[in-house]
């Protein structure tokens, strides 16, 4: 592991782990929809668009059934149409968190987090677990209940999609970024689901001061039991990759080997999002377009993958044909953050992640990424 960067190079990797979430949302959004685009119709689709290897956003729709198939979102998320990001919830978490730490500082709560969501975030703009955990904490229950009662999505990826912001401000801490990701996600998730926040966040940690991906991969399997399906999941891409193995057999491979799980379960979108990382190989383009052409949870994948990617590379290195579009502009249902200037956002994440806080001494943030497996949910 490399000394974790500063001044200059820190922002710079900040702002590519904002710049690359947001491109990857983008890019999955229009196809966001994982049991109508498998990875054989987005495939499909952009061959007949020509746009196979996909290199850039998506284009737009060559027919009318595709028109009719796409996310009604797409107007602004294909090429030559973006202007600004457009509003997504796996943007808005990493906005909220943001706020959270702002607000509440490195030692908050899981009972500030929800507080934050119901002065912030509208009902309506929340999903799956997040929902049942809004609605939960309407109804005065209190953490773990929120995550537990009347909730049959506790390992969807909801969580997961909220990690970065502990990854971003803990650079080259995984087991801090995990332990933080873990106090957030137990307000609406469990076993696989908080196994998930706790990967992302490490792996985003691990971005800054890993020399290579597959490094990065071992340092955020190191903060989760070892015999989750989530770990053993993310183990076997990484073998069916080093076997030789091409990225699509890899993925149908985990595709049998993950059946029945519903599209936004966790688990078989860790598998897409490791292995476009891995056959991506630190390049950015490569990534958040293997990532995408994965399928399931598209946008969320996508986002990952491309924070990851960013903080790898930096800002600097992303390509000018994803970042100018999003003309420093991001949208969100966030209160008191949508028009928000990312690099704004970049430079206040900085601030967090250089400040004595991020070095984890708060005594709150002992003890959970390294804690027995039989004491996590």
């Amino acid at each position: 592991m490399t000394a974790v960067a500063d001044g200059p190079e820190l922002a710079d990797r900040v702002l590519g782990g904002w710049l690359g979430r947001i491109a990857g949302n983008m890019l999955g959004k229009p196809v966001e929809q994982g049991e109508v685009w498998t990875r054989e119709r987005i495939d499909r689709f952009l061959r007949r668009a020509g746009a196979l290897p996909l290199t850039d956003y998506f284009p737009e729709p060559a027919d009318d059934e595709d028109t009719r198939l796409l996310r009604p979102e797409w107007r602004e998320c294909v090429r030559g149409r973006i202007h600004g990001s457009c509003r997504d919830d796996d943007v808005d978490y990493a906005i909220l968190g943001l706020d959270l730490l702002e607000t509440h500082g490195f030692g908050f709560t899981t009972e500030q987090v929800g507080e934050l969501w119901l002065l912030r975030l509208p009902y309506l703009q929340t999903f799956t677990a997040e929902r049942a955990a809004y609605r939960n904490l309407t109804a005065g229950l209190k953490p773990p209940l929120t995550a537990t009662y009347d909730n049959p999505w506790q390992e969807w990826i909801g969580a997961l999609i909220r990690a970065d912001i502990h990854g971003w401000t803990c650079p080259g801490r995984p087991r801090l970024a995990a332990a933080r990701a873990r106090r957030d996600a137990v307000l609406s998730h469990t076993g696989n689901g908080v196994y998930g926040a706790m990967f992302a966040a490490a792996l985003v940690s691990a971005a800054f001061t890993a020399p290579t991906v597959r490094h990065a991969l071992d340092e955020a399997l190191a903060v989760v039991p070892a015999g989750s399906r989530l770990a053993r999941t993310v183990r076997r891409v990484a073998s069916l990759h080093a076997a030789g193995l091409s990225w699509e057999d890899a993925l149908a491979t985990m595709t049998r080997e993950t059946a029945g799980a519903h599209w936004i379960h966790v688990v078989p979108n860790v598998a897409v999002l490791t292995a476009g990382l891995l056959y991506g190989g630190g390049d950015f383009t490569a990534t958040i377009a293997l990532t995408v052409r994965g399928g399931l949870d598209t946008d969320s994948n996508g986002a990952t993958a491309g924070s990851v990617a960013g903080v790898l590379v930096g800002a600097s290195a992303i390509p000018s044909r994803w970042t100018e579009p999003l003309q420093d502009t991001v949208r969100s249902a966030v209160s008191g953050f949508d028009g928000s200037r990312i690099g704004d956002l970049a430079r206040r994440t900085l601030r967090l992640a250089e400040s004595r806080g991020a070095h984890g001494e708060d005594p709150r943030d002992a003890g959970p990424a390294g804690a027995p497996p039989s004491t996590l949910p």
